[in-house]
This record gives structure tokens, sequence and C-alpha cells, in this order.
């Protein structure tokens, strides 16, 4: 495929869930594209379908109807293991809770996508230190999870989410579990890889603020996209800002 073709186009995608004989239909007739380097936030209420759509996108489950080309490839119908091995060649996933791997290094919690290809040690080694020190934390490559903090944790699942070189960054509520100043420092991970990398994100959240941060809001309601644009000035995270925002109200 081309630059010039959507890395994910989606075509009358429905999802329907059987409970007995009960259907629900999770998601109804949605068209969903995202251009190579987009920064796409997805919002949507409780129920709406945004989850389920995200779990499509990332190839966690599989639609009942409709086409889906991930980086011009149909995965519209393929089975768990050929979705399995389509995420680790061309999406790079950060969830809310981390993921990580308790007892294990930094650097070997970013290797271990590359260890389900078959990628030498070295090369293993070496891409995690790259990836690591993308994100700052290139002097804590020795560090288990217990010796981080929340939004270092982060910065790891997102060198993991990186090392791969994937078509698309999917994020999952990545600031959920973090405060606010640490949020801002995750996003602005985020919005640099895109800016200066050309880093395709797809960002879930329900925060208006954190969805202000990309370049394209879409809202999903009843199953269905009820709203696409494109924002002209997206908001410029600023962790510094929010540190002296914290220090003048404790000051009070």
């Amino acid at each position: 495929m081309t630059d010039a073709e959507p890395v994910i186009r989606m075509e009358g995608i429905e999802k329907v869930y059987r409970t007995g004989d009960v259907l629900f239909h999770a998601l109804r007739g949605v068209d969903f594209s995202v251009n190579h380097g987009d920064f796409v936030a997805v919002g949507g209420p409780s129920g709406s379908g945004k989850s389920t759509l995200m779990n499509l996108v990332g190839c966690l489950d599989r639609p009942s109807a409709g086409r889906y080309l991930l980086a011009g490839h149909d995965v519209s119908m393929l089975d768990a293991d050929a979705r399995s091995f389509a995420r680790n060649r061309l999406i790079g996933f950060v969830f809310q809770g981390f993921n990580l791997l308790a007892r294990t290094s930094a650097l070997e919690n970013v290797e271990l996508p590359l260890a389900y290809r078959g990628t030498s040690s070295r090369e293993r080694r070496d891409r995690a230190r790259e990836a690591l020190a993308l994100v700052g934390l290139g002097d804590k490559l020795a560090n288990t999870p217990s010796q981080l903090s929340g939004g270092q944790q982060q910065r790891v699942a997102i060198a993991r989410a990186l090392v791969t070189d994937p078509k698309v960054l999917l994020a999952d509520e990545p600031t959920g579990n973090l405060d606010s100043r640490t949020s801002e420092e995750v996003l602005e991970i985020l919005q640099r890889l895109h800016r200066e990398r050309g880093l395709t994100i797809v960002l879930v959240t329900h925060e208006a603020d954190v969805a202000a941060c990309a370049s394209r809001s879409v809202i999903v309601r009843d199953g269905r996209i009820a709203s696409d644009t494109r924002v002209a000035n997206p908001r410029v995270a600023s962790p510094s800002a929010m540190a002296e925002s914290s220090a003048a109200g404790g000051g009070a």
C-alpha cells in the first residue's frame, strides 16, 4: 500500500452479540478511516460502541459484517491466530493498566513484542534501548515496574508499543490511571511522536481535555459515528503549566 491510502479503512462494519435468543447490535454499519499520520481521538458515552470499535480496529475481535482493511490487508474475517499475527506486525498497543510484567526490567518488557517475532537478542536489546530513550527513560533500563512511577510505567508501555515500528499506535485510555500532571507528560510524548515522527495514533478516551490534544475527534453513539471533525488548533499538552497550576493552588 502507499501512504496515500488510509492505514485503517472500515466499510459497513457491524458487530452483533448474541445472548441466548437476544441480539445486541453494538455497531451498526460503521464507516471509519484513518490516514497515515492522523492523530484521532475516539470518544462516546458508556455503551456507545467505542470500545467494540477499538477492539475491531486492534484486531482483538472481528466484525459480524463489513470490510476492514488494515495497512492494505483485509483482516475482516481472520481467525484468532491470524489476527494475532497482524497485531504483532502492524499495531502497537498502550493500555490504561500498563500491562507490564512485574518482575521484568523495563528493557525486557520493551523487548517482549520482538521476542514473539523471533528477533535476535542483540537486535531486540538495541531497539528496546532506542525506544526507551525516545520516551526519556534511557537511564531506567534495569528498573522493574515497582521501581517506576505510574507515568514512567506508561512511558515503558509506549516504548514497548513503538519497538515494533507499528503502522498504528492504539492507545486505550492511556491517562486513565494517572494524575493530571503525569497525564500531560504522556500526552506530550504522544504529540511529539505524532509531530516529529509522523506516527499514526488512535486514542480512545472519555476525557474532553485529553481528546482536545488530537487533530481529529470522532464521537461514537448508539453504535454509529455521530460526528467526525478536524481540530484546527489541538490543545498542546503542557506538564510544566500543570505543575505551576498545582503549585499555585497548593500555596493558596
